[in-house]
């Protein structure tokens, strides 16, 4: 076997590499041999078949094996002996004769290929204990609390039945309704029993509006346009009537945020579903400042770690953000001219953006493989088990899907690893904490969920 290497260019690889006709006539001989023993042939006796007979039976199909397996092996043995550490697949090209061709199938032809390989880059890691990051704290104050108390009491207020009275804003009108698109009935506009909170905009625009003075047993025609940016595509931007049938009108009635109040949502007391409330305000103000001096650190590690990232890599990354980009445009119908730029451009940032994923993914990794940094089985288990849960009725389908599916696992391991490596890092690095308003902690910085 000789092996010459044609190309080293940064991280791109390149070999020559060509095995015997002799080499490969040897184990497709052994395989033969192989078979001998376990065919059945008309007219032969078992382990009695001539290895010359097997040859003209099953040679092609026993040295395409062979080739395949020749390649395997020699490319594993290239990537071993220079100590590669592969960030794709090798792309395997056989420019002289496909391995399907007559001669190369039935022997006496040497195998001549070109091996081309992307190799991760080595990573000098930075002083960690040099790196600066801010975390941010709230204080859950009592108007917060209490203001998350009185959303919950009106998400829960009873309503008294208006008698003879019509609808007045913050009433609930309970309606039948068909919708109409250029006159025809379309998917989802249909609806029996259907609660309005009026002047809760959780309509479409002009529909909660158009029932203010409402009786119950009143019949209206409403009139109004889905947004541009609606769910549903094929209604996006389009007039559309509703036939509305009123059922009943019903005021808010009187509730008192008190002991029994709080016994109607499971508490013992109104300071126990204040404490509830309280905690589960601090633990939303403390994922979003996780988030924040996640996105510090992250920014650290970019600044300090600039080397070259496998194109490869990059092209992957770029395809699944510019994808993804493409359709939340086509969504809300919109072009690259709406959002004040070019697809050039776009196409620019959204390259730097994939670039910096690859770089600081390869680097999480790096650390990651150092320190011995590890995802145990328990902990993937239970976290498949939590999305499991996110579909009720469908726990055993997830389960079997994330069991058979190594790529979905793999999905799930990953920000796990990612969040150790995070946890890892906090640990070495300066972090100073600074008490900030709830405002302050939930303003959006510009292109953050983009770049994380």
């Amino acid at each position: 076997m000789q092996v010459t290497e044609t190309q080293a260019d940064g991280l791109k690889r390149a070999f020559r590499v060509v095995v015997s006709a002799a080499d490969l006539g040897a184990k497709a001989d052994a395989k033969l041999a192989e078979l001998k023993g376990q065919v059945k042939l008309n007219g032969f006796r078992p382990g009695k078949v001539p290895v010359a007979h097997l040859k003209r039976v099953y040679g092609k199909t026993v040295m395409s094996e062979v080739i395949e397996q020749t390649v395997n092996e020699t490319n594993g043995k290239i990537v071993e002996e220079h100590g590669f550490k592969l960030a794709l697949q090798p792309k395997v090209k056989l420019p002289e004769e496909d391995p399907q061709a007559q001669g190369l199938l039935e022997g006496g032809k040497d195998l001549a290929y070109d091996l081309e390989i992307e190799i991760l880059p080595k990573i000098e890691l930075g002083n960690f204990k040099d790196i600066s990051v801010e975390k941010l704290v709230v204080e859950v104050s009592d108007a917060e609390v209490d203001e998350t108390i009185q959303r919950i009491a009106d998400a829960n207020r009873p309503f008294v039945t208006r008698e003879g009275g019509y609808a007045e804003n913050g009433d609930r009108v309970t309606i039948d309704f068909t919708g109409y698109v250029d006159g025809e009935k379309f998917p989802g506009g249909e609806g029996q029993d259907i609660d309005v909170l009026l002047g809760s905009n959780g309509f479409i625009p002009g529909f909660e509006e158009q029932l203010l003075g409402v009786y119950a047993g009143d019949n209206r025609t409403l009139n109004v346009t889905f947004p541009e940016g609606y769910a549903a595509q094929e209604l996006a931007g389009k007039a559309a009537t509703f036939e509305v049938t009123v059922k009943s009108v019903a005021a808010p009635g009187p509730l008192t945020l008190d002991d029994e109040f709080a016994k109607t949502l499971g508490q013992e007391s109104l300071e126990k579903l204040k404490e509830m409330v309280r905690a589960r305000i601090a633990s939303e103000h403390t994922g979003a400042a996780r988030q924040k001096v996640k996105r510090a650190l992250l920014d650290a590690l970019d600044a300090t770690h600039q080397f070259a990232v496998p194109e490869g890599l990059v092209e992957q990354e770029f395809f699944g953000v510019w994808s993804r980009v493409q359709e939340d445009l086509a969504a809300q119908k919109r072009s690259f001219a709406d959002e004040g730029t070019t697809e050039e451009e776009a196409r620019a940032d959204y390259r730097k953006i994939a670039e910096r994923r690859v770089r600081l993914g390869l680097v999480l990794a790096e650390i990651g493989e150092r320190n011995n940094i590890q995802v145990s089985e328990d902990e993937v288990t239970r976290a498949v088990v939590e999305r499991a849960r996110q579909f009720p009725g469908q726990e055993q389908q997830v389960w079997e899907y994330y069991r058979r599916t190594p790529e979905a696992l793999a999905s799930v391991r990953a920000p796990l690893f990612e969040e150790k490596v995070v946890d890892f890092l906090l640990e070495l690095a300066n972090v100073t904490e600074k008490t900030v308003t709830k405002e302050e902690l939930y303003k959006e910085e510009e292109d953050d969920e983009k770049a994380a």
